[in-house]
């Protein structure tokens, strides 16, 4: 099974490739995916029907215990089925119905192929959470199928309301399999079926989980984001709304259904949503002249029947359920493939615009009677036997102490495959039959039809002549469904049969054939009277005002907590910091149950020196009102961080903090260029007391937890062992350093992507229209000294020329020539000695960051340019890729993902050289960091100098009188 689901997606992801080569060709290839899940269904039908299920288990997530459970029992292989099947014969389909030159066609085969093997895991997962991963998968590729008319605005409003239907029915179901997960000790759904809870854990799963599968399978009243939908192309519908997405709501109530059936809050939930959804779908579409709308209300009917049917107790109604899914999933595929051939050959699928199709259509006409007498249950269809089932097992039960359950179910089935007869007469008819015309009565003329292929009308067909060939063996049917209509907790056995005598079952099926066709014969009067009849306020409607209402509450929450003060949030922030911990703090010390440690005040004189440096910084900052005051005085209160950590022992802490303080230093300067010199122009005197007030709660907050936390640990912490992992894995004795690059490799990769998505966040507020892909280079004459004579004359720095002489230092150029190469060298040991010594890639890459500073402010834009000619997005994404690339690396010396290699050499004059491979991965930090400095600077500095340059030129007066 996990072959077949690999190659699913593999070729999902070589569908644009395969699209671009081969065209509309590649969807025959594509198919091979979905192809391989029907055949292997097939292959496995003997073993499936002996009880001999096949079980694959693939450690996933070890440290989690989480696998990639699959199980393929009856109810699995016959959706797998479903789901292998129609999907090639829709991707087939597919190679002809989107023209050559169409816009997405890669895109759209490759989502639609990971839909299917999405839809594979769904029906085949045997563990609760990945069953999840897959249905909210489902989820997000129908989105972008329904969406896939993106330029459309229907497209894009029914894209949205599907995804927020049914990803809100996923959260809830979510809840229901955690709460089934916790209350029975097992993530296995077989073992959970086997043994569900009791109590209200049950009740709760119960109602979680026909949350998720109403939404998914458009019950009532979940139901209108199905007929929205259809704005997307015929295959989505014939796929996800016919044959597999729908069905996943389905699925769900007929996996869990053996074992929270006779439940009375499940059953009642059933035959409300089931029975509901059956009528009022079957209402709708006696009202639709859109082919496809008759089809997707339709639908919307049926997924009400099947759920009614495989969610009660009964065995026999389980069996008569399954037989159903099948059949519909072969009708209604087929009939909205028909659909779709009619759009492409008419440019049409208002059936009051056809007329005559079954003369110019043929293959199309006979694919939709086929479907369409299954459909309404004619013999000997695969419709007729599973309707014939259902209508035997209600009867039976309902005459036989059902209660009064079971007799709403046949009343509202009978009354239901009424509306289904004249409804599917209604679209055969209105596709294929002869209208007359208004003004005399006769015959209209036969719509004209362009653009044919045998690939449009061949897998309807097939679907067609597959109901006919179930139909005519019940026998295998039942014996191949049986064993898990057998798992149901009630009832007698059912079975399938094509005659079995003259019973009650087969007078109501006479009895819906003619009201059905009562109903369609007299279709006129009927639509005019649901015209004139109250209907209520349309689901749809009720959402988009719901939807609406919700983003008026969300403006004016926002409207009213976000001011554009950054003071404001902070200090909300902070507040609830200080308030919530401090309250559970201060709790526990009045309540006596938390026991104060033994604290000393300091190891030795110094600490207690810099601790006064940096509590009088912080309040002089707490109080400034100028901004570079502030910016200063946090600069020394975070040096004097660096201090405390030096004193501590932590000397590789104090280089980090050190440089990190410089630079943030730089570039808060860089930004207070653009803004004003005091925070406000009113003195605020208040304020700046309720801030020191504040930061001094805070600050004893987070003391205090300081306290705590080591109080409330109950394990052994992992870093116990980081000293000697350090040098045994690492090769390191650095335990910092080894810990960022290799011990916790994961967390820096992560680290690293959001310094990278921070440098193009900032350059993109920065930059009013695009950024920028000049480097500001100086011309040859002036980047090699030459003077107006074209001699050569001594320069310290090289764009020194361009800075205006009021802003030029030549003592500060002086220092810049003499220290820039000196603090590369000294990047350069920080990067090599960081496994062994204080340093590492994030201090040298912050070493080689302050010297570009430094060139930066000796000589602005230019001088930056000639110091490192380097796009920063390249310095930024070859840091990354040259960091996880070392972690794939790993896997070709036969290691885990990120770890490291120790490598020991002897080399001529160098003599013994101890290599690790995760000084690879430091080179990525490094370069990562510098690419980020290197960036703020082109953006805080040489791009906003470029634009306030541009503001100081005097305006031309040409033209002016």
């Amino acid at each position: 099974m996990l072959p077949v689901l690999l190659l699913t997606f593999l070729l999902a992801l070589a569908a644009p490739a395969l699209v671009a080569w081969w065209g509309r060709r590649a969807f025959w290839v594509l198919a091979l995916g979905p192809a391989s899940a029907a055949a292997y269904a097939l292959a496995s039908t003997e073993r499936v029907a002996a009880g001999d299920l096949p079980v694959s288990s693939t450690p996933w997530v070890p440290g989690l215990d989480l696998s990639i459970d699959l199980r393929l029992d009856t109810l699995s292989w016959l959706l797998l089925l479903v789901v292998g099947g129609v999907g090639a014969l829709v991707l087939v389909y597919c190679s002809a119905y989107f023209s050559r030159d169409a816009e997405g066609t890669g895109r759209f085969a490759a989502v639609l192929t990971a839909f299917a093997g999405a839809m594979i895991g769904v029906v085949t997962a045997d563990d609760l959470l990945l069953l999840f991963v897959f249905w909210e998968l489902t989820t997000v590729f129908s989105y972008l199928l329904i969406g896939h008319y993106a330029e459309r605005k229907t497209s894009r409003r029914a894209a949205m309301q599907a995804i927020v239907v049914t990803t809100g029915g996923g959260l809830a179901m979510l809840v229901g399999l955690v709460v089934l997960g916790v209350s029975t000790g097992t993530w296995r759904i077989s073992e959970v079926v086997a043994a569900p809870p009791t109590g209200a854990a049950a009740v709760v799963a119960t109602v979680c989980l026909i949350a998720g599968a109403a939404t998914k399978a458009a019950l009532v009243p979940f139901h209108f984001w199905l007929p929205a939908a259809m704005v997307a192309p015929t295959p989505v519908s014939a796929y996800l709304h016919a044959a597999a997405m729908v069905k996943a709501g389905v699925y769900l109530v007929a996996r869990f259904a053996p074992g929270f059936a006779e439940l009375a809050v499940w059953r009642w939930l059933v035959l409300l949503l089931g029975g509901g959804t059956l009528l009022l779908g079957g209402y709708r579409a006696l009202r639709q002249h859109d082919l496809k709308l008759v089809l997707a209300f339709g639908t919307v009917s049926q997924l009400g029947l099947i759920v009614l049917l495989v969610g009660l107790e009964s065995r026999a109604l389980a069996l008569a359920g399954l037989a159903m899914l099948g059949a519909h999933a072969m009708f209604k595929g087929a009939l909205f493939l028909v659909a779709g051939a009619v759009d492409v050959a008419t440019g049409t699928r208002d059936m009051r615009k056809l007329s005559g199709l079954w003369r110019t259509m043929p293959v199309a006409a006979t694919a939709a009677a086929l479907a369409t007498a299954s459909m309404v249950g004619l013999p000997p269809f695969a419709g007729y036997v599973a309707k014939e089932a259902a209508l035997e097992g209600l009867w039976h039960d309902a005459t036989h102490g059902g209660g009064v359950v079971v007799v709403v179910a046949l009343v509202a089935v009978v009354v239901g495959s009424v509306l289904t007869v004249a409804y599917s007469l209604r679209f055969l008819w209105g596709a294929f039959g002869t209208k007359p015309t208004a003004a005399d009565g006769g015959a209209a003329e036969p719509t004209p039809v362009g653009r044919r292929s045998w690939l449009l009308v061949l897998p309807p067909l097939v679907l067609g002549l597959l109901g006919l060939a179930a139909g005519l063996t019940p026998s295998t049917g039942e014996r191949l469904l049986g064993p898990y209509a057998a798992s149901y907790p009630a009832g007698e056995p059912g079975h399938l049969v094509l005659w079995a005598g003259l019973t009650p079952a087969l007078g109501l099926s006479v009895l819906v054939l003619a009201g059905g066709a009562v109903l369609f014969w007299q279709r006129r009067p009927v639509e005019r009277l649901q015209g004139l009849a109250w209907s209520p306020r349309a689901a749809d409607l009720v959402y988009r005002r719901s939807m609406r209402r919700l983003d008026d509450l969300a403006a004016d929450v926002t409207g009213a907590t976000q001011r554009g003060s950054l003071p404001v949030y902070l200090s909300i922030i902070l507040v609830v910091l200080a308030v919530a911990p401090g309250a559970v703090i201060a709790s526990g010390l009045l309540g006596g149950s938390t026991v104060v440690p033994a604290a000393v005040a300091w190891d030795r004189p110094a600490q207690a020196a810099v601790v006064a440096v940096v509590v009088a910084a912080a309040v002089l900052a707490a109080r400034a009102r100028r901004r570079l005051k502030a910016v200063v005085l946090v600069g020394v209160a975070g040096y004097g961080n660096a201090g405390l950590f030096l004193l501590h022992g932590a000397p590789d802490l104090a280089l980090t903090q050190v440089l990190t303080e410089t630079v943030t230093l730089v570039v808060l300067v860089l930004v207070l260029r653009r803004m004003p010199t005091y925070f406000s122009d009113r003195p605020l005197a208040a304020s700046r007391w309720l801030r020191l007030v504040l930061a001094v709660v805070t600050g004893a907050v987070m003391m205090a937890l300081t306290f705590a936390a080591p109080l409330a640990r109950v394990a052994i912490p992992i870093s116990v062992d980081f000293p000697e992992e350090a040098v045994e894995f690492g090769g390191g004795h650095n335990i910092v350093n080894v810990t960022l690059v290799d011990i916790r490799s994961w967390d820096t990769v992560g680290e690293i992507s959001v310094i990278l998505v921070a440098a193009t966040g900032v350059a993109s507020m920065v930059f009013l229209r695009q950024r920028s892909g000049e480097l500001l280079r100086l011309s040859r004459a002036d980047a090699d000294g030459l003077g107006p004579d074209g001699h050569t004359r001594d320069v310290w720095i090289a764009a020194g020329r361009t800075v205006s002489p009021a802003r030029r230092s030549v003592m500060f150029e002086v220092v810049t020539r003499l220290i820039f190469h000196a603090m590369i060298v000294v990047a350069l040991f920080l990067l090599f000695s960081g496994h062994n010594a204080p340093g590492g890639g994030f201090a040298a890459g912050l070493m080689v960051g302050i010297a570009l500073t430094v060139r930066y402010l000796a000589g602005g834009g230019y001088e930056l340019g000639e110091a490192l000619p380097v796009q920063p997005g390249v310095l930024l994404g070859s840091g990354l890729f040259l960091s996880a690339g070392v972690g794939l690396a790993a896997l070709l010396t036969g290691n885990e993902v990120l770890e490291s290699v120790i490598i020991d050499l002897t080399v001529p004059v160098l003599g013994k050289v101890h290599l690790v491979t995760s000084l690879f991965f430091d080179v990525g930090v490094m370069l990562v960091v510098v690419g980020l400095v290197l960036d703020l600077l082109r953006t805080l500095g040489a791009e906003i100098d470029r634009q306030s340059e541009q503001r100081s030129r005097p305006r031309s007066t040409e033209g002016v009188a």
